[in-house]
């Protein structure tokens, strides 16, 4: 809402005056942007990551960090291994498409969300462009062995019982309406509003860098 030169955001917590926004709500970034007036022209989509993890004694087979040649078709970089700052490695992630914009599970399920993503355009045609990828993760995500499998492809001595389940977490990936998965980022710009609608990988190791960019880009245009 504006009010003079300010803007008053409405929240679950009260009301918050501010000077500018900056939008960075990652699986809710676009819902937030059409609530602030704009269309942003792009939906999210949620996509959960299954992990692995080595066990300790197959630790060694690892040394360092191990990524295939991604397909450039896709923003995914495909399952890799990632030893871990505390210890321990990494290996993952899939890209399955949620129930639910937080859906960490099989059982997290919004019909709500479901209904919204199956009624926007570009939702049907990336399923028709990409429908045997989405399958072929689907099966990954619920056979072990063939996660197994498709980590040998970069480590060959590793087997179905070296690896045990690990965590998850959910891309907030933009589909825009053609039924293209964004691969660059969105950042729109508007009179004292700032919204970054889509942030491709690796944005969590580029954070910091990240950050920077959108600080300067209030600061030269703000």
């Amino acid at each position: 809402v504006k009010k003079s030169n300010h803007l008053i955001v409405e929240t679950t917590k009260g009301e918050f005056e501010t000077k500018l926004l900056i939008n960075c709500g990652g699986l809710q970034s676009d819902r937030i942007a059409r609530k602030c007036g704009l269309n942003p022209d792009v939906k999210i989509i949620p996509f959960r990551g299954e992990y692995y993890k080595l066990k300790k004694e197959k630790e060694h087979l690892v040394k360092n960090l191990i990524y295939p040649v991604p397909d450039p078709k896709f923003p995914f970089l495909g399952v890799h291994f990632t030893r871990m700052i505390k210890g321990g490695v990494e290996a993952g992630p899939n890209a399955v498409l949620a129930f639910k914009r937080n859906g960490y599970g099989y059982s997290d399920i919004s019909f709500g969300d479901l209904a919204e993503m199956f009624f926007y355009p570009g939702f049907i045609r990336m399923i028709k462009q990409h429908y045997v990828m989405g399958i072929n993760e689907f099966r990954r995500s619920l056979n072990k062995s063939l996660f197994a499998k498709a980590l040998q492809k970069l480590v060959p001595s590793i087997e179905n019982d070296d690896i045990l389940p690990g965590g998850s977490g959910v891309r907030a990936q933009a589909l825009d309406r053609n039924g293209k998965l964004v691969d660059d980022f969105r950042i729109i710009e508007t009179e004292k509003q700032v919204h970054v609608l889509n942030a491709p990988s690796p944005a969590a190791t580029a954070s910091l860098s990240i950050g920077n960019y959108i600080a300067d880009i209030v600061v030269k245009n703000h």
